[in-house]
């Protein structure tokens, strides 16, 4: 018997779901995409082999960025696109993460507090990477936010792809090396007090919306109490050691950018009321271990994390900017004297594309060998 899937969570426990939750419209459009991915619903390409006459069906998917079965290709195209910008330099994986007292309040504002989070971690970098004390250069850096924890639990934070070196004010490169240039300490106190001087401007102006159990936060001494267990907390950031070699900056990039809550892979069973998959324990050094939850806590912890209609999650920033970063890394190569990588899948349509990544040939009859015509688009099977 094969794995369940999140497509088989969602077709098994939705309806009751909706009978304990109301999903938001845009929630409810990932579950819809998600239990009619590659069904037919989409639609369906059907080729024809034009030496045996056998007929071959493949149904369309979703594209939805939040379904499991539809990120491997997007995937695969950002980080081959994503090899041009890479430089021979060192880079460091940075996690910026807020204490668990404000997520009612983040989940209740997510789009607005969200997009606080981007704007306090590119505010520390950026002025802790322009201080002569510690680099003294303008960095290039990726930000991509994740809202999950290992148990799909409310878990908001933001990984930084960081560029260990940078271009000073008279456009020269400055690096330290492969040791990391931030100290930890102050990263900390300055985006734990960028992120609440923010969050405090916010709810002077009453721009928050209080929901469940945020909804205490409209009283000013139930705020101004949230403020003061927050300052008096160590907002630890994590940093993991330099990369090695730009092909692994590639990779390790691809492993965070179309992430979802959870994959197929991680799902080992389900039965008539419950989900069984793998978590990580670090309290045992990121051991993996087997978890239970009821069908209906699955979807509603895999909902959670729909991210905000047009929200977008991975945001370049400093010499990666779009708008400069061609004219920035051409000369960040030019002093370094390293090569541009170039990428190897641009031009190349589909086919072309499943063939070098994946061995799979499109244009190949299953049964013959032969060679299958043009697919044809045919209209949804079902609704």
């Amino acid at each position: 018997m094969s794995k369940p899937t999140v497509q088989d969570i969602f077709l098994q426990f939705y309806p009751e779901y909706l009978d304990k939750y109301t999903p938001s419209a845009t929630q409810a459009k990932v579950a819809n995409c998600i239990m009619n991915c590659k069904t037919g619903a989409y639609g369906a390409n059907v080729s024809i082999c034009e030496d045996c006459g056998h007929l071959q069906i493949h149904y369309n998917s979703c594209r939805n960025r939040c379904c499991p079965m539809c990120q491997a290709l997007p995937k695969e195209k950002w980080m081959d696109k994503r090899r041009e910008d890479v430089l021979d330099a060192p880079y460091f994986h940075v996690v910026f993460t807020v204490p668990q007292e404000l997520n009612p309040l983040i989940y209740s504002n997510q789009k607005l507090l969200y997009d606080a989070l981007y704007q306090s971690v590119s505010a520390t970098i950026n002025e802790l990477t322009l201080d002569t004390k510690h680099l003294g250069a303008k960095v290039g850096y990726i930000c991509v936010l994740h809202t999950w924890g290992s148990e799909m639990n409310y878990h908001p934070h933001i990984h930084v792809i960081l560029l260990g070196g940078g271009l000073t004010a008279k456009k020269q490169w400055r690096d330290k090396g492969d040791e990391f240039f931030l100290p930890i300490k102050v990263i900390s106190k300055l985006f734990r007090g960028k992120y609440l001087s923010r969050l405090k401007e916010l709810w002077e102006q009453s721009e928050l919306c209080f929901y469940g159990t945020s909804e205490k936060y409209r009283n000013h001494y139930a705020f101004k109490e949230l403020l003061d267990i927050c300052y008096s907390k160590e907002w630890i950031p994590h940093c993991k050691k330099t990369f090695n070699g730009a092909g692994s900056v590639i990779n390790y990039l691809g492993k965070y950018t179309h992430r979802i809550a959870i994959s197929n892979h991680r799902i080992i069973c389900m039965d008539e009321r419950t989900v069984t998959f793998y978590v990580k324990d670090y309290k045992e050094d990121g051991k993996w271990k087997e978890h239970t939850i009821s069908g209906v806590e699955f979807i509603r912890r895999f909902l959670m994390h729909v991210p905000p209609r047009r929200f977008v999650r991975i945001r370049h920033y400093g010499l990666l900017c779009t708008r400069s970063k061609n004219k920035h890394l051409t000369l960040c190569r030019n002093l370094l004297g390293c090569k541009k990588y170039l990428s190897k899948l641009k031009d190349m349509e589909t086919p072309e594309i499943l063939e070098t990544l994946y061995g799979i040939k499109i244009t190949v009859c299953r049964c013959c060998g032969g060679h299958l015509g043009k697919p044809q688009l045919r209209l949804p099977l079902r609704i």
